[in-house]
């Protein structure tokens, strides 16, 4: 799949929030996982400005989201973008683990992993609601029939 849209590292979800959970551990503290996830957004492919609309906007995020999906062989591929660094990185972090994978499979991924992985508590609440706004969006996008 071309840019803007997220092409997956890892053959599964599962793997992807494995990967994920074993990046963050390298780390001692949150302030350095907060710069690795930053990080993670900066990567994300450039997304279209003519998307940064209300169109395209998630719901129940404190900061600007915008996200777009298309549907190529089978499979969901996912572009976003955020307004603030820190929610970038997010997005980036949730597309790596739903995008180019079927509807089965992210209906099958619940976002209980960012509990498990401990990002919804460490981030401000409005930060973790908005999170987990995300991942919705995403399944509610995998949920809806071609």
């Amino acid at each position: 799949m071309e840019a803007p849209f997220v092409n997956p590292q890892e053959g599964t979800a599962a793997e992807a929030i494995e990967a994920i959970g074993d990046e963050l551990d390298v780390f001692d503290d949150w302030m350095e996982r907060y710069q690795y996830i930053i990080e993670m957004g900066r990567k994300l492919p450039p997304f279209p400005p003519e998307w940064c609309n209300d169109a395209h906007r998630v719901p129940g995020c404190q900061s600007q989201v915008w996200l777009e999906e298309k549907e190529d062989d089978g499979r969901l591929y996912f572009a976003g973008l955020s307004d603030a660094a820190i929610v970038c990185g997010l997005v980036a972090l949730l597309l790596r683990v739903y995008s180019g994978r079927t509807r089965e499979e992210i209906q099958a991924t619940d976002p209980g992993f960012l509990r498990d992985l401990g990002l919804v508590q460490a981030l401000s609440t409005n930060r973790g609601n908005g999170v987990e706004a995300m991942a919705r969006a995403i399944r509610t996008a995998a949920a809806v029939s071609a």
